[in-house]
């Protein structure tokens, strides 16, 4: 990156600095002066005496943004570093990456702010089904476990590939397997993404190619800078006998300490020989095997998609201490305006992700304190929101005594979620009356024209929900109406025109249908007596058993107001 921004800078090893003369970064060409991590300025400069040197960005107080000062060494005390932009050249980086890769195939996961690793499995099994269209046949003998006939003899092209030679020098005369195809159609996609970072963004990558994280991630560091190194299946053992196992991802620290004391030794090669069981008696069965499976290369773990971040921490530790409340005051509104300047890149302002709670940390001599609270979701999260709740967090701290001179104050927000998009409030579902006549005036000045739709005509309600449903209708030469039993007037049934006027065509009725119609009225007239008789009878019979069951009731209650007696202030129960 710093050469990117300074490109005027070219073979002359500028590095990046940060207070107290420490280097966070060091260029290629000011390596081959030997010039570490651990170096101070005063020494790097001594080793390559034409050394440029810049300093981070750096967050001023009063600042609304990180930049980069000129006097920021000089001022350290009230600076604090920023590494915002290696967040977003990290970003932009990703987004090309991931614009390189087919979209329903593409499988990235970004492991730090420089690094991140690609399963390629589906595009290259996509790409050699179209380079070797036999491999879709059906297996040899319908067999499943039968092995494929091996590729057609032709030269693998590596091209500008560090490839790591095998055991066998006479194997690379072999013919090659699937294996070795379908690395080469990988490290084939591996150049083209690295090309075009290096033509659109002017960084230079480095890259391994295998068939797990493990070995891809000691083979990207192999043969820097701007150089991939593959490893193929053959060459795993060649690739790792000849290498410090303390250089292999989580064994660099205590667990790698404890591995050398354990074996006495410190090299893949000699480790090779010891026995799983030895290793699980002496590391525990979970590392044991996991370390017998390292050295060997096996490595089961998957590339996770998950490039979302968790959390956003800014912090500064004091040298001199801070000793008063406001000190303390204006780190919190650098640490506010840092927080929100990435929540902002997170798009907070959209309400697409935003965190739930805020953190605090004080430290003062050997003690650590913290305290956190929610960040409320109902209200628009700004710089000064988040200062806000720092000072509330930090008031809390304060008012428990003891707090300086404070070495290091941090804030932090986590929690994020997607943020809910496209709500709209209640009012947005409501009409003004003045507004109801606004589509129709708008399609009538556009010139089409509504379809007019008559209201239904209003129809009386009549009530047949008794036995009246269940009656014949009888025809008359004025209309058609229910024969009526309990002395309903005619009259009183609404009858509309139309129906008026199609009975009127209709020829009158028979003697021989008025007598039959007559008839089964007086059969439903009987049928209704008999059933009100025995609803009738019902009633009876259940009026007589309510009133017993009151007589055995007061009877009871009469007889246990007898055997006890409600004390003053209580009250007898119901049951």
């Amino acid at each position: 990156m710093k050469s990117v921004r300074n490109p005027s800078q070219g073979p002359h090893g500028g590095t990046l600095h940060f207070c107290r003369q420490g280097l966070i970064a060091i260029n290629y060409p000011a390596r081959q002066f030997d010039i570490g991590r651990h170096c101070t300025v005063t020494d790097a400069k001594k080793l390559c005496p034409q050394l440029i040197l810049q300093h981070v960005a750096t967050w001023k107080e009063g600042d609304e943004r990180w930049d980069y000062h000129d006097d920021a060494a000089a001022h350290i005390g009230t600076h604090k570093v920023s590494l915002d932009p290696y967040r977003l050249q990290s970003r932009k980086i990703l987004a090309l990456i991931k614009e390189c890769l087919p979209q329903n195939q593409q499988k990235v996961e970004k492991a730090s702010i420089d690094e991140v690793f690609l399963d390629l499995s589906a595009q290259a099994h996509s790409i050699l089904l179209e380079r070797f269209p036999e491999l879709r046949n059906p297996p040899p003998y319908n067999d499943p476990t039968e092995n494929l006939p091996l590729p057609p003899a032709i030269a693998l092209d590596w091209q500008a590939d560090a490839l790591v030679d095998l055991d066998d020098a006479d194997a690379e005369t072999t013919d090659p397997d699937w294996d070795d195809v379908a690395i080469l159609i990988g490290s084939e996609i591996v150049r083209d993404i690295r090309a075009e970072i290096r033509r659109r963004l002017g960084y230079t990558c480095s890259a391994g190619i295998a068939n797990n994280k493990l070995l891809s991630k000691l083979g990207s560091g192999h043969k820097k800078p701007n150089r991939q190194t593959v490893i193929r299946n053959r060459a795993v053992q060649r690739f790792l006998s000849d290498m410090k196992f303390t250089k292999i991802r989580n064994l660099g620290g205590k667990l790698g300490d404890q591995v050398v004391s354990t074996f006495n030794t410190e090299t893949v090669r000699e480790l090779l020989s010891v026995p799983v069981e030895q290793m699980k008696l002496k590391l525990g069965d979970d590392t044991g095997v996991w370390l017998y499976n390292t050295i060997r290369g096996i490595d089961a773990s998957e590339v996770n998609s998950r490039t979302q971040i968790k959390s956003m921490l800014s912090a500064k530790s004091f040298r001199p201490h801070v000793n008063t409340l406001d000190q303390a005051v204006k780190w919190l509104r650098i640490f506010a305006a840092d927080i929100f300047s990435r929540l902002v890149e997170e798009g907070v302002l959209e309400n697409k992700r935003r965190p739930r709670t805020i953190n605090l940390h004080h430290r003062h001599g050997n003690q650590t304190r913290s305290r956190s609270s929610g960040i409320p979701q109902g209200r628009i999260l700004d710089e000064a929101a988040l200062f806000d709740l720092a000072k509330n967090l930090l008031s809390q701290i304060i008012a428990e005594g003891r707090v300086w001179p404070c070495a290091n104050l941090s804030l932090s927000v986590s929690g994020f979620e997607d943020g809910i998009m496209g709500n709209m409030g209640i009012s947005s579902f409501l009409v003004k009356g003045g507004k109801l006549q606004g589509p129709k005036a708008s399609s009538a000045e556009s010139g089409l024209e509504s379809p007019v739709v008559e209201p239904p005509e209003k129809k009386r309600r009549v009530d047949y929900s008794n036995i009246q449903r269940f009656f014949p209708k009888r025809e008359t030469s004025g209309g058609t109406i229910r024969e009526p039993f309990n002395n309903i007037d005619a009259k009183e049934v609404s009858r509309s025109p139309a129906s008026e006027g199609a009975d009127a065509n209709h020829t009158p009725r028979s003697p021989t249908n008025r007598s039959g119609n007559h008839l089964d009225w007086h059969l439903a007239k009987d049928l209704y007596d008999e059933e009100r008789g025995k609803a009738a009878l019902a009633s009876q019979s259940a009026g007589a058993r309510s009133q017993k069951g009151a007589d055995a009731s007061s009877s009871f209650k009469r007889s246990a107001r007898g055997r006890s007696k409600v004390e003053h202030g209580q009250s007898r129960l119901g049951f």
